[in-house]
């Protein structure tokens, strides 16, 4: 049974702020803050506070204004549609694109991103990113198990795959409404594309009596982890990061037998070659150690697709195991699995 440790991220933070040191020279005199060189215009999904922090880092640290357009991933896919049929005389709307991945290999798939490339991204593993370079996985948000230290320290039967979770007993699990959440949702899709309808079902099926409470939002069942409502929940693994970091008894164990992930990633959408330049260097940028510095010191953990930093060799579950298959289901496909998870799982 495989049961991993957290690596202690507040010494991570040292180290990093160590080399930020040498990579974040501020000069004032040089550098007027109101008066930007560059401004690239960004559609994103990213929280409020995640945008906000790397926008304002970014601007300061390298004089170059991101104007972050805060929308859901269908609206994004649209509005780059649009933009791409528009007048070609007329500047374009968006300039970057942040999102989930899936929207961008449909983007791509449109032939409405700018293939890009640089040292920094070529470093990047294949299952990261676009095998055209259109676009780029900056980040990723894997499910997790976390589990309540007392009910570790009670117990030998410490469950390490889903089907353990599911059978196991005499234990209360939290888990986020697969409805209420992109990442829950994700998390049976993946599980349906790698592991079949059948046995997803018969898992969740096994789940369902031990959960406490379906949360509405992905941060209610690490609480109840960390408060010990309950003893084990399935949770995002950013957000238990978030709690542990604030001194919650809690514990991550990485499904042995793999689990899903969230990739948050970057295209270019400009035919503009100079901001095309400048678009490349902010991807660059969000690749490195800098940005992950500054989303740490914000209490936002992702692990980074860049092997190469010190961010990323600090996750002690960056080898986790992930699920291979990303499935491609429709919306149709999509709420027939939802709906059926309702009818013969939640209400059952």
């Amino acid at each position: 049974m495989r049961r991993y440790t957290i690596f202690v991220l507040t010494a991570v933070m040292i180290v990093l702020a160590a080399v930020a040191g040498f990579i974040l020279p501020v000069d004032a005199d040089k550098k007027n803050l109101n008066s930007p060189t560059a401004e690239l215009t960004a559609y994103t999904t990213l929280p409020p506070e995640t945008a906000s922090v790397l926008a304002e880092v970014y601007e300061r640290e390298n004089h170059v204004r991101i104007n972050f357009v805060l929308m859901n991933s269908q609206d994004i896919l649209q509005e780059i549609k649009n933009d791409a049929v528009s007048d070609p005389t007329v500047v374009r709307t968006v300039d970057i694109v942040i999102t989930d991945s899936k929207i961008l290999q449909e983007a791509a798939s449109l032939n409405l991103l700018t293939p890009y490339s640089s040292e920094t991204n070529d470093a990047v593993r294949k299952k990261f990113k676009d095998e055209h370079d259109r676009w780029i996985g900056i980040w990723y948000d894997p499910i997790i198990f976390c589990a309540n230290k007392d009910f570790l320290r009670s117990t030998v039967d410490i469950p390490d795959t889903w089907e353990k979770l599911s059978a196991a007993k005499d234990m209360r699990v939290g888990i986020t409404d697969f409805l209420a959440a992109d990442a829950a949702a994700n998390l049976m899709f993946q599980l349906i594309g790698n592991l079949g309808d059948a046995k997803t079902y018969e898992i969740l099926n096994g789940i369902h009596p031990k959960v406490v409470q379906y949360a509405k939002f992905l941060s209610n069942p690490v609480r109840q982890a960390g408060m010990g409502e309950v003893d084990i929940s399935v949770a995002v693994e950013s957000e238990t990061l978030r709690y542990l970091q604030n001194g919650y008894p809690l514990k991550i164990i990485y499904p042995a037998d793999g689990t899903s992930y969230l990739l948050t990633g970057f295209a270019i959408t400009t035919k503009d070659p100079a901001k095309n330049q400048v678009a490349a260097k902010f991807s660059d940028w969000l690749l490195g150690d800098e940005a992950q510095l500054y989303l740490q010191t914000n209490d936002f953990y992702f692990i980074p697709t860049n092997p190469q930093t010190l961010a990323y060799k600090s996750f002690a579950g960056k080898n986790l195991l992930l699920f291979d298959k990303q499935p491609n289901f429709s919306d149709k496909q999509q709420q027939d699995f939802l709906y059926r998870w309702i009818n013969d799982v939640r209400l059952k």
